[in-house]
Order: C-alpha cells, then structure tokens, then sequence
C-alpha cells in the first residue's frame, strides 16, 4: 500500500476528534518531540561531520512547543543546545513545553540575533496552520535561517510553505530534513515543496479513523512490469502513432518516437511535415513515415484501426494549418474506443477552444502555462492550488491527467497521485515530448496493466538517474538511454 497524502485540515480534524477522546495534548506533542529526537539521533550519526552544537528556533505556537520538547531531550542526551525564541504564547502544553526545557539547555535567548556558529538550526517557527503571507519581519528573520551555517531541520513543515499548495508565502525554510507529523501533506511534495522540504520523514503516532479521507497517494519508486514471453515478436509489443511535427518544428516528434522505442514499443510510425522525414530516417532508421500532409479521412481511420496507441500534438504549431489537422484528426481519434490517446503540446491549445469530453482512455499531460489556457485563467493561479486545478481539468474535459512540474501531479479514475522522484535539471525543452512517447509506448505493450502514475514515476527516474552526473545542461536527447535502463530494472525485478 502506498502511503497517502492529506490535506491540513484533514489532519487537524483528526487531531481534534482524538482529543475529543480524552487524549491529552501535550502527550502527542511529547510523543512527536520524542519520535522526531530519535530520529535525529539516527540522522545525525550519517553526518560526515559530528554535530555537537544546536540551536533552535521557535515561534509562538504549538510548533512552538514541539522545539521546546525536541531541545530538552536533545539537551539530556548531551548536545549544546540553545533556544531562540519569539514572544510566547499562552497556552498551557506551550508553557509546559518551555518549563521543560528551559532548565536543559545552555542557553535561552529571546531574540534572533544568532551570532554563534551551531552545527544544526531547527525550525519550529510555524506549523500546518500556516495559511497568510508573512510580514516582512518573519520574511527576514526566515532568510536569517537560510543563510545560517549548518544542517537545517524542520519540525512538521518548514515555516512560511504552505502545507497543502507547497508554494512559499513567500519565501520559506530551506531545511535539509523535515519531520512531519502524524501524515504527509500534500505541499511537502507538490508546486515548490522540494525547494524547501528536503528529505520528508513521518512520524506517525495516532491510529487513523473511519472519518480521516486521504487527498493523494504517493506514486511507487519500485515499479514492476509485465514480463515479455520469449516467443513474442515485434507484433506483440505494440505499434504507436506518433503525430505532429509542423514544417518548421520536428524535433519534438523525434524525441517522442526514440523515448518509445525506449520502453520496448514494437514499432512506431511517425506522422509529420515531409521536412522531417530525411532527418528521422538519419536519426532513427526504425521509424516509419507518414506525410500528414496527404492523409485522406480514410487513411487516418485505417492507420489508426491498426495502432495501439497514439501521441498527438507534439510540435503540431498554432497556425491554420495546425487547426486543420487538429480539426481533421481529433473525430477519427474519438471514434477509435480500442486506442490509448495521449494529447499534449500544441494540441492541448486547440482543445481549449473547444468543448469537448474525452473518453477514459484519452490521456493529458499539460504543464502549468497549458493547463491554465485549459481552464481560462493564469499559469499562477495553477500553482497556488495544482490539486484543485487537476480536477477542474478532469471535471471540464473528461479523460486522464498529469499536470507536470515538480511533483507531478496524476489523476486516473478520480485517484490522485503525486510523483516524488524528477529534478531540477529535467526542466529543459523536449522532456514532456519524452513523457509523450514513454506513455504511448508503454500504453501501448500493456494498457490497464502499466497505470499512468507509474509511467510518469519512471520518467522521473530517468532524469533523475541522468541527474547522478550532474543537473545541469540535462536535455532530453540524453533521456532514451537512461530510459532504456530503467526499464530494463523494471523488467528484471518482475522475472
């Protein structure tokens, strides 16, 4: 089972309905406290350096009283530890939480004018509740943390990000490692969370009930897939249709078609701008041609009746002649109900001119910018809220999404589930057009037996395999080869 994903206000619900049971508050912040000292013991011990001095840093709430309790603990087990503290708060488990502490540690400074050199800063300014954009004082005093020496820990989530959205408000803890407690949330993940969330561990300490409803899933790092039977052939692999390609834009059908071949398609015929044809054939001597140029209707229809899948859009362009063999080839592929269909690039444009409902096996993988031409409004507003926009997609259009960027963001048959693996370096022209031929060619092999999660996981995979060398000057020419050996793991661990 993989481990799933909450909005805040899940969990503070379910925090509450524990309390309502007569469990005691200040117990589960000690718990936590407790939970989040040992794993840090645990941390610590990987450090190629040894930490010997910590400060921490706290606010005025209950975020607040998990550093207190951390600090004690860490102080008994014989760490220098200072405190750095705002103004409390006057709640009782806040003030039980600082008397604990306060006869521990070295130091207690009511200020944060942090001039001495520590080992590991820990942040519990804000938690979960965090939903307003920080005054300037707290935006200073957050940067202040950033620019400290030192490993950088945070306690449930790194102030100032938003725990459902992952968007900074506007700027936010850099930590290293963050503990979450009692479930994930969904902005450690999503939008700008890796930014700012490092490695996520949680620490889960209270049973779940009927009433807690998950958000997402996080998709699978290990992925399984069907195995080939020795006497298959190129037939049994699968043929796709890869589809695009305007007179002044191939290269997108290219990289589509390679990352097909990639997973293991059988065969792949490209439909394009005859400019293009001379190039592929240099490039990939495997790959079939098709003019788009010169297709009657019922050409289409009989390529089409004898492919498994098709990526369409890819490189299509935006002018009249874009329109017309958008306007050409969309019926014939909402009449074909055995094909996997991928939209994606130029034809997500035109789809957002029309009305139209896809079927369940239609697949769409916009980025930010195309999903809010798609839904009428602006590339921020996608990312102040991904969850919400990924299913104003699905509830406008119908079919199956993925709303790519950091944390990609999957949503099949109304489960939603969100990819942790990808980095920075995988932000660079043509990887959407790799995803394109990854789903296709996959898709294609083995349909309902490969989820569409899965495969945005393993693409992820494979940038971030090319990304052990380094990020930087990543493209996605580079990205068959690292997907030809991921699949191949895959494959392996499945015999």
């Amino acid at each position: 089972m993989q481990a799933k994903v909450y909005h805040s206000r899940e969990v503070q619900a379910w925090e509450q309905r524990w309390f309502a049971q007569n469990n005691s508050a200040l117990g589960l912040m000690q718990q936590f406290a407790w939970q989040s000292y040992l794993r840090l013991l645990e941390y610590f011990s990987k450090q190629p350096k040894p930490v010997t001095r910590i400060a921490v840093w706290c606010g005025c709430g209950n975020n607040a009283a998990d550093g207190y309790f951390v600090a004690a603990y860490l102080a008994q087990h014989g760490y220098v530890v200072d405190i750095y503290a705002a103004t409390r708060g006057d709640s009782a488990e806040l003030q039980q939480a600082f008397n604990c502490a306060k006869d521990k540690i070295t130091q207690l400074y009511t200020h944060f004018n942090v001039a001495e050199p520590y080992d590991v800063h820990i942040d519990a300014l804000f938690g979960i509740g965090l939903n307003r954009e920080l005054n300037l004082t707290w935006q200073v005093l957050i940067q202040q943390f950033n620019q400290a020496h030192g490993l950088k820990i945070s306690l449930d989530i790194p102030s100032g990000l938003d725990a459902n959205t992952g968007q900074a408000l506007p700027c936010a803890i850099r930590a290293d490692l963050t503990l979450t407690a009692l479930a994930y949330k969904m902005g450690l993940f999503t939008g700008q969370a890796k930014q700012f969330s490092g490695q996520v561990q949680c620490i889960s300490l209270i049973p779940t009930d009927a009433q807690l409803k998950s958000l997402a899933q996080l998709s699978p790092s290990h992925i399984e897939l069907p195995a080939w039977q020795a006497f298959e052939h190129k037939g049994h692999h699968g043929h796709i249709l890869v589809v695009g390609g305007h007179a002044d834009m191939g290269g997108a059908v290219i990289m589509a078609a390679e990352a097909a071949f990639a997973v293991g398609v059988g065969k792949v015929t490209v439909v394009c701008h005859p400019n293009h044809h001379t190039a592929i054939l240099s490039r990939a001597p495997n790959v079939m041609l098709r003019n788009i140029e010169n297709l009657s209707t019922a050409q289409v229809h009989a390529m089409l009746a004898n492919a498994d899948a098709v990526c369409f859009g890819m490189g299509l362009g935006r002018d009249d002649w874009s329109q017309q063999i958008f306007d050409g080839w969309m019926p014939a592929l909402s009449q074909q109900t055995h094909l996997d269909v991928l939209l994606d690039a130029d034809a997500l444009w035109f789809l957002a001119e029309r009305s139209i409902q896809l079927s369940t096996n239609t697949y769409l993988t916009p980025h930010s910018g195309e999903a809010a031409r798609l839904l009428a409004c602006k590339s921020v507003d996608i990312e102040q809220d991904r969850v919400a926009a990924i299913y104003a997609l699905a509830n406008k259009f119908s079919g199956q999404w993925v709303l790519k960027g950091s944390g990609s963001l999957s949503l099949e048959q109304q489960q939603l589930w969100v990819c942790t693996a990808g980095n920075a370096g995988m932000g660079t022209a043509g990887m959407g057009d790799t995803l394109a031929g990854m789903i296709v060619g996959l898709k294609a092999q083995f349909h309902e037996k490969v989820a569409l999660h899965e495969i945005v996981s393993l693409h992820a995979q494979a940038g971030d395999l090319l990304a052990q060398q380094g990020m930087h000057g990543i493209q996605a020419s580079h990205m068959p080869q690292a997907i030809y050996q991921i699949i191949n793991a895959c494959a392996a661990s499945a015999n």
